[in-house]
């Protein structure tokens, strides 16, 4: 400890620096108290809200809101700390308006550090984790117990209407997409079915099996022209036959003429229609394997559109349900578990505590300043001191003199008290020099 071995030497530095010492102390109680008076106190109100589960079980109604609910909170904390959001906030409490921040940048530092937002994990059902979130503990730190109070019911308030929202958001768009994709599917399948219409009227095709119909039919057209090649060979002949001698008369003979004439116009007109037609369907059945592979794709297409559209809307039907059970507050809800409330104490430190800590702390800067100057002057003062730094026992102590200075008051009596001391020592040290 340099020139600070005893007890005696302690109280010997304590009295040749009572002055620094009592400046620093006194200094230190001013501060003390000017510290204890700017600072606020700060009080706190928490607000608890739980996560209830949906009302109805999942096996029966499942929702469309998917997420765990501690990344929807995650995502509800980013919000409720937006900029924007708590602009309004410091806006409609005037909040820091003497905190001596310039900027609102800076008040709203102060805000996301005054708020906190706590979540507790519900108990696991097995070994998986899936996120789910029991209880929600929203705390508010403001310079008045009504503000914290207010604040924290606020943001809890935003909490919960952020919660519905979200869920509601998402059921609704959920419910929207499919809704959207069944309207899509149900247009390409009219699409296909309008394609595939106007495909069997081109190729003819407008039944089913008329494959085996044309090939009927092209039997019938044959039967049809073998019968008419026949009358008309029967007419040919006939007109042939026509006694054109003088025994019938001019007359009939002509009118003979033309009625087999026109009967074989009649027949050669209906041979060539059959003839036209007997080739449109020979083409026909000709392209039948074309045709064939055609109205299979259209029906492998039709089939994959149906089953599209049967998947779809079994889901629409969920979004649906889900967007009913979210519209109707059966799904997941928060509730006021522990309402805010105004508190009665604040929770930081009394000012009366902050002044002693400050006394406390000036003290101990003053006696540290008092030990720093006795090692920066290490004087030999007593010779005890004398014995201990140099092994030498001194003969005979002389007194430090000075020119006698009339003092007064506290300065007299500690003067006095002071050479009392000293004589005091000096005749102990007299009487048992051998504990010099």
């Amino acid at each position: 400890m340099g020139p600070i071995f005893s007890m005696a030497d302690f109280l010997d530095m304590l009295r040749r620096r009572v002055g620094v010492i009592s400046a620093v102390i006194i200094a230190g109680c001013f501060a003390s108290v000017i510290w204890a008076v700017s600072v606020p106190h700060l009080y706190q109100s928490s607000e608890v809200l739980q996560i209830e589960q949906p009302q109805i079980s999942d096996e029966l109604a499942r929702s469309t809101v998917e997420s765990s609910a501690a990344r929807r909170l995650q995502l509800i904390e980013q919000q409720l700390m937006a900029h924007n959001n708590l602009v309004k906030v410091i806006n409609q409490f005037g909040l820091y308006g003497n905190a001596g921040t310039s900027g609102m940048s800076e008040k709203v530092d102060l805000l996301r550090q005054a708020v906190t937002i706590t979540g507790v994990a519900a108990v696991r059902e097995g070994f998986a984790d899936d996120g789910a979130i029991a209880v929600l503990t929203i705390t508010a730190e403001m310079d008045s117990p009504e503000t914290a109070q207010a604040i924290a019911h606020l943001f809890a308030d935003q909490t919960r209407a952020l919660a519905t929202s979200q869920r509601q958001v998402q059921t609704r768009e959920t419910l929207a997409f499919f809704e959207e994709q069944e309207k899509a599917v149900q247009a390409e399948i009219a699409k296909l079915e309008t394609e595939l219409a106007e495909f069997r009227s081109a190729n003819d095709i407008s039944i089913e099996g008329s494959l085996d119909f044309s090939r009927s039919e092209l039997g019938s057209l044959n039967d049809a022209l073998l019968t008419l090649d026949r009358e008309i060979i029967s007419a040919q002949l006939a007109l042939e036959n026509i006694d054109r001698s003088g025994n019938t008369r001019a007359a009939t003979v002509k009118r003979e003429e033309e009625e087999l004439g026109r009967l074989l116009d009649s027949l050669n007109t209906q041979r060539q229609l059959l003839l036209d037609r007997r080739a449109a369907l020979s083409a026909s059945i000709e392209t039948r394997p074309e045709v064939e592979r055609t109205l299979a794709e259209f029906e492998r297409r039709s089939e994959q559109l149906n089953e599209r559209l049967g998947d779809i809307s079994t889901r629409r039907s969920e979004a649906e349900v889900g967007f009913t059970l979210e519209s109707a507050s059966r799904g997941e809800r928060f509730v006021t578990l522990e309402e805010a409330r105004v508190p009665e104490f604040p929770i930081s430190m009394s000012r009366k505590k902050r002044v002693l800590l400050g006394v406390a702390g000036a003290t101990g800067l003053g006696l540290l300043i008092a030990f720093l100057l006795e090692l920066r002057r290490p004087v030999i003062r007593t010779a005890r001191q004398m014995q201990r730094e140099t092994g030498l026992l001194p003969v005979v102590s002389i007194p430090e003199t000075r020119s006698p200075k009339e003092r007064k008051g506290i300065a007299k009596l500690w003067q006095e008290r002071s050479e009392a001391g000293l004589q005091g020592r000096a005749a102990r040290q007299a009487r048992h020099p051998a504990n010099r």
